[in-house]
């Protein structure tokens, strides 16, 4: 998984990666041959006593090591720059992939797992991009190359590498393979920590109503201790590769020393020769304890690697059209056509034989009983989700063929749970109209019953939102909602029990402003007062996700039980007829 992730977004990069590779390997060939030229110093120049030889090796020396630091800078900078577009890339192709899911795929890999991904993990990969392009390629052509160059000093010496070598390579592949199970545990537990983070934050107010905070921080601490005790088997482990390449690094010099001392006492080997050998088996440890480095850096990058790619190719379920096709003359019809719908792998359907049409200018009401399907209804008509069965047609138009943009631009859903965005009132506003004017706003604000409060801010549209709305209360926050969707001017207007958090008056005052100045779009309203759609030109009854009933107000009181018991568990008799 992680080569195929590099490989799909490294390609834009293949030139600065190529250029990469080059300065890397003038670099490293630079850093191999400064050791022969200090060889010479030494045994042309310094034993000799020829001074005209120091001094010009050693200017050859320094303008090497000059080149040498400009391909490094070079390397570098290419190296960060071709990492950071990684991470960035990266983290927008999950982004975008979570845009595309409905909410069975956000339920199925959960809210704080795709945080997680789409930030730790994302930084595993993008450090092992850095840490590759500024170390381990150097590291292959070091060794090779280092190699090579301590053959041509001393072919006895260097049979010493093929003892250092593969037993230094063997620690560290027992290490490695013990390392990637725990670095798997470490990014869930990582999940974990989040999960809990995240809910007991989202739900502060309900732990401290019910004085749960100990429960809480104990909840907190074994999860935390959780990935503390993950982390600490791998810290272990990682602890051990550093002192295992420095052990067979200093034994194999000592080596070199002990049986190169004998050579130089010989005069078989000449002592630049063996300083040169000695710099070159550094290197080559060097280079593979580098490679170490990185190698404890592959295993948790391969299980990010593999999280990351498992949204990237998660299909979501509500797929856009192909081919898509544009509305017809009606944008605002709705017709539904033995709706059914099933969620995967349930026994039964939430919604079954779902028939109806609305018209613009008319409003249709949805009522019915916790768990009776109401909202579920609502989130097939903006394809939040797609229905199993029949159809579900926007101006005449099935909306699994319909253009996305064209049904988003036919649609306007305030939710059951308002969500307001951190920015001022007016960006919020205009999160689906971008071009409406100051004028626009405020007769949206004055139809959903908001103009009033907004008024009294300091800074009136330009007054701060915080994420989520917090700073508003809950009838504020829906009232904004409300007024975002008048800003965006849909053809259909889904209200999801919109009108919960308002009292009586304000609610009777908003229906009667959209119901004198939105004459032309089509209204679908759930609610469950029945105040709030007694007055609606159709209204449906649900109950265990059938419509069981249909009519106006008083026909559905003459005609249907569980309607009029819905009712009159609201209201008086009296209030019921008038």
């Amino acid at each position: 998984m992680l080569i195929r992730l590099l490989r799909t977004y490294l390609r834009p990069y293949r030139k600065p990666l190529a250029f990469l590779l080059v300065l890397q390997f003038a670099q490293t060939l630079a850093t191999l041959y400064l050791p022969t030229l200090n060889a010479d110093i030494i045994d042309k120049g310094v034993v000799l006593h020829n001074t005209h030889c120091i001094l010009t090796t050693g200017g050859v020396m320094l303008a090497i090591t000059l080149a040498q630091i400009l391909c490094a800078i070079g390397a570098i900078y290419f190296g960060a720059q071709v990492a950071m577009a990684l991470g960035r890339d990266v983290r927008q192709g999950i982004f975008r992939r979570v845009l595309m899911f409905s909410d069975r795929e956000v339920n199925h890999l959960g809210t704080s797992s795709l945080i997680t991904r789409t930030t730790n993990d994302v930084q595993q990969v993008q450090m092992l991009a850095i840490m590759t392009f500024t170390l381990l390629l150097s590291a292959p052509i070091m060794c090779v190359g280092g190699i090579i160059l301590a053959l041509n000093q001393n072919v006895q010496l260097s049979s010493l590498l093929l003892v250092a070598v593969p037993l230094l390579a063997v620690i560290l592949a027992l290490i490695i393979r013990r390392m990637r199970p725990l670095f798997r545990q470490m990014q869930e537990r990582l999940d974990g920590i989040n999960g809990v983070l995240r809910e007991q934050i989202t739900g502060v107010r309900v732990i401290r109503a019910f004085v749960r905070d100990p429960q809480e921080r104990e909840r907190f601490a074994v999860a935390s201790n959780q990935l503390f005790d993950v982390s600490l088997g791998a810290g272990k482990l990682m602890a051990l590769m550093f002192p295992s390449v420095l052990l067979v690094l200093n034994l194999s010099t000592t080596a070199v020393v002990w049986f190169g001392g004998h050579l130089v006492a010989d005069g078989t080997m000449q002592i630049g020769a063996l300083t040169a050998f000695i710099t070159y088996l550094a290197q080559i440890l060097t280079s593979v304890m580098m490679a170490t480095f990185m190698f404890m850096l592959v295993p948790r990058a391969e299980v990010s690697a593999e999280r990351i790619m498992e949204v990237i190719d998660t299909e979501p379920g509500v797929a856009a059209p192909a081919s898509p096709r544009p509305a017809g003359q009606q944008p605002g019809r709705l017709e539904l056509r033995d709706v059914e719908f099933r969620f995967p792998g349930a026994e039964q359907p939430v919604l079954h034989d779902i028939s109806l049409t609305a018209l613009p200018g008319r409003t249709t009401a949805v009522i019915g009983g916790t768990g009776s399907g109401k909202t579920t209804l609502v989130n097939l008509i903006p394809r939040l989700l797609d229905v199993t069965a029949g159809s579900l047609l926007v101006g005449g138009v099935d909306v699994r063929e319909l253009d996305p943009a064209e049904l988003s631009a036919a649609v306007g859903l305030v939710p059951q749970k308002p969500y307001l965005f951190s920015g001022t009132v007016a960006t919020n506003l205009r999160y689906g109209n971008q071009q409406a004017t100051d004028e626009d706003l405020w007769r949206a604000l004055e139809i959903a019953q908001a103009r009033d409060f907004v008024e009294r801010m300091p800074d009136g549209l330009d007054s701060r939102i915080a994420q989520g709305g917090t700073n508003v209360s809950g009838g504020q926050r829906q009232r904004l909602a409300i007024a975002r969707a008048l800003v965006h001017k849909p053809q259909i207007y889904l209200f999801d029990d919109s009108f919960s958090a308002l009292d009586y008056a304000t609610d009777a005052r908003l229906r009667s402003a959209l119901a004198t100045q939105v004459t032309d779009a089509t209204m679908i309203i759930v609610a469950q007062r029945v105040a709030t759609i007694r007055h609606a030109d159709q209204i449906l009854v649900l109950d265990a996700g059938r419509i069981v009933a249909r009519g106006t107000h008083a026909e559905l009181m003459e005609s249907s039980e569980t309607y009029r018991e819905i009712v009159l568990s609201q209201l008086t008799e009296q209030e019921a007829a008038a």
